[in-house]
């Protein structure tokens, strides 16, 4: 179940900004840099991703109707910076919740299943 839209909003323009100061240093947050679907502007997000063998999961805690997500999924490819280096993501595709939960530590899963995030996005590297 995606959280409020509202929230969404929120954060867009206030909590986004806090964790822009060290997403993409200090993991498991990145910035992910997207293409929009219609602009073809690009954007950067702050956003949690995980690693698995070969790529990103992202929890999808709006859901996959989020515009960062649906742009994703429209170009089949982003970048994100994590550590300080550049991952170039590909192959973009929803995945089943377990799985998506499954690629999270323990503490994080707890997390999403508290708030009853049901999406997930995987991404492959390179």
């Amino acid at each position: 179940m995606p959280l409020p839209r509202w929230l969404a909003r929120f954060n867009r323009r206030f909590t986004n900004r806090f964790f822009g100061l060290f997403a993409g240093r200090l993991p498991p947050w990145v910035i992910m840099h997207h293409r929009g679907r219609r602009s073809g502007r690009i954007y950067e997000v702050p956003l949690a991703a995980f690693r698995f063998d070969g790529g990103f999961v992202f929890a999808l805690t709006y859901g996959s109707g989020a515009d960062w997500v649906r742009n994703v999924l429209a170009a089949g490819e982003c970048e994100i910076v994590r550590g300080g280096a550049v991952h170039s993501l590909s192959n973009p595709r929803l995945i089943p919740t377990e799985e998506g939960l499954s690629l999270a530590n323990r503490p994080v899963q707890l997390v999403l299943r508290l708030i009853k995030c049901d999406e997930f996005l995987a991404m492959d590297e390179g």
